[in-house]
């Protein structure tokens, strides 16, 4: 004969979930998304960019530094002499060195800011720098 107490234990014990895989899972999941993740850095100043029908989208991480309206130059959210620019266009070089400098300059900019700033980019050691411009529309 059957013995129905016996077969019902026996299914009841082998149809508990084991929730430590599961845990695993979602911690490895959460990793791979935070490591994926590209964070967007931005100047710490809101500018009116120029228009360019050339303009060409950076795929890179770049360094950025902000120019505003009356001549003030930011990097990091912060407001910097340009005399400073070298030295932290210089540090942000050491921890990657192939990145570029993109200067995003107000529209309305003087620009004899904008040229000392690409000049002391380049005395940085910096490769390519580029000037930030909106897509013109036609």
């Amino acid at each position: 004969m059957i013995n129905v107490g016996r077969t019902k234990r026996q299914y009841d014990s082998e149809s508990m979930i084991n929730m430590a895989p599961l845990v695993d899972l979602i911690f490895l999941l959460l990793i791979f998304f935070i490591v994926t993740t590209s964070f967007v850095r931005e100047t710490g100043i809101e500018v009116d960019r120029p228009s360019a029908s050339t303009a060409v989208a950076q795929q890179k991480g770049n360094i950025l530094i902000g120019i505003s309206e009356e001549g003030l130059v930011f990097f990091d959210n912060k407001e910097i002499d340009v005399r400073a620019v070298r030295a932290h266009v210089e540090r942000a070089l050491a921890e990657t060195p192939e990145t570029g400098v993109v200067i995003v300059a107000d529209r309305a900019s003087h620009t004899g800011v904008v040229i000392q700033v690409m000049d002391q980019c380049r005395l940085s050691g910096a490769k390519n720098v580029a000037i930030a411009a909106a897509v013109k529309e036609l």
